[in-house]
């Protein structure tokens, strides 16, 4: 078997796999023993939880949704880390989570945290830089990393880094061994998925409609409001995210409803929203074509809404004492718990069937408590809406 390195990195949701963090993303650049670079490969992995620091990693939970998990591209990487010395940067971290990803899907892997090359200690002898960071040690290399903390443009970055290294060293390299020594480690056969997706990969809001199109058209729609109430809760932070969205189809496939049933649900209720607006507001007129747009309306829709009869629908409001759960980390979270707090209202770390609202970071997020909200039909919103209601209950 040819001898060469397998350069990665992770992004992770957190620090530590011991403590339910997760790989998030992952990518893979191979070298042959000269540092020629072979090929790359890189993929999001969906965490089956929340996204952790997503200020950091950019990755958005629609995204990882959109994602196959670690069991499904096992293969594919183990395919790629096969007879290769691991190397990275930091590589005992990203070693530490791979290993247990494949711990977790059932998977005995050879990965060892001890064993890879690591290039920030490499780095300490052969470079003159500043700090043992990737930015730092790719500056003083003359490096360019185009993206920090993405996978792959961290890893490219690595590979640059341990190219210019093995041209310092000669052939053979002083971690000759090492490289031998992967090169003879046995790996379990796994099947290949060639499953994978790249960041950018964005679900869109306004075409969800289109998984309703092929319903049988029905002429008497007693169940309309059964839908309505199941939109009007998801539209509460005027947005949708996938799990509305999947919600809101099953909701209308269950309910017997068309496309059509369900376009003249969608205008009846933009029309119930206009009437119930005091004001023509350029504000109120701005948020109405937002609900359009997401509704699958055209903006048009917005100004024959007035002449359009309708019925009346509820408004949310939040009450004192009302439970609030918090999900997902995000920068403002601690002004918003203390906010929500000195305001009378009961946050809770735990969602339970009192619960009234989940806050979360990324409307998207996969983690326990947006899941169980989902189950207990408990509205899950973004911290800008909760902004919203919370202005609206302290000034009433």
């Amino acid at each position: 078997m040819p001898e060469g390195y397998a350069v990665i990195d992770v992004e992770t949701t957190g620090l530590h796999p011991g403590w339910h963090h997760r790989v998030v993303e992952v990518a893979v650049v191979r070298l042959d023993d000269h540092g020629r670079t072979l090929d790359e490969w890189c993929t999001l992995v969906n965490p089956e939880r929340d996204m952790g620091p997503q200020r950091i990693h950019g990755i958005s939970a629609a995204e990882a949704r959109l994602a196959p998990s670690f069991h499904d591209i096992a293969g594919d990487l183990a395919a790629r880390l096969k007879g290769n010395l691991v190397v990275g940067h930091n590589v005992s971290f990203d070693l530490l989570f791979l290993a247990a990803e494949f711990t977790r899907a059932g998977i005995d892997s050879p990965l060892d945290p001890d064993k890879g090359l690591c290039t920030m200690a490499l780095s300490q002898q052969y470079l003159r830089a500043p700090s043992r960071s990737l930015t730092a040690c790719c500056t003083a290399a003359g490096i360019v990393i185009n993206r920090a903390h993405s996978a792959l443009d961290d890893t490219l970055a690595s590979a640059a880094l341990l190219t210019r290294f093995l041209h310092t060293t000669g052939t053979p390299p002083p971690w000759q061994d090492q490289v031998t020594q992967a090169a003879n480690t046995p790996w379990p056969d796994l099947p290949l998925t060639g499953r994978k997706a790249e960041r950018g990969t964005q679900f869109t809001p306004q075409h969800f409609l289109r998984l309703i199109d092929d319903l049988p058209r029905m002429t008497d729609v007693p169940h309309a409001d059964d839908y309505l109430a199941v939109l009007d809760q998801a539209l509460i932070d005027r947005h949708l995210s996938m799990v509305e969205q999947a919600e809101l189809v099953a909701v209308a496939t269950s309910l017997g409803l068309s496309r059509p049933d369900v376009e003249e649900a969608h205008r009846r209720y933009l029309a119930a929203l206009a009437q119930r607006a005091d004001t023509a507001t350029p504000e109120e007129q701005a948020d109405l074509r937002h609900i359009a747009d997401l509704l699958g309306l055209p903006p048009h829709e917005v100004d024959r809404t007035t002449t359009t009869p309708t019925t009346k629908w509820g408004t949310f409001r939040l009450h004192e004492g009302d439970q609030i759960v918090f999900t997902g980390e995000s920068a403002s979270r601690e002004h918003w718990e203390a906010r929500a707090t000195n305001a009378g209202l009961d946050v809770h770390a735990t969602v339970t069937r009192k619960t009234r609202l989940v806050v979360a970071a990324d409307p998207d997020t996969s983690s326990g408590k947006a899941a169980k909200a989902t189950t207990y039909g408990i509205p899950v919103i973004t911290e800008a809406a909760f902004a919203r209601l919370l202005a609206t209950y302290e000034n009433t």
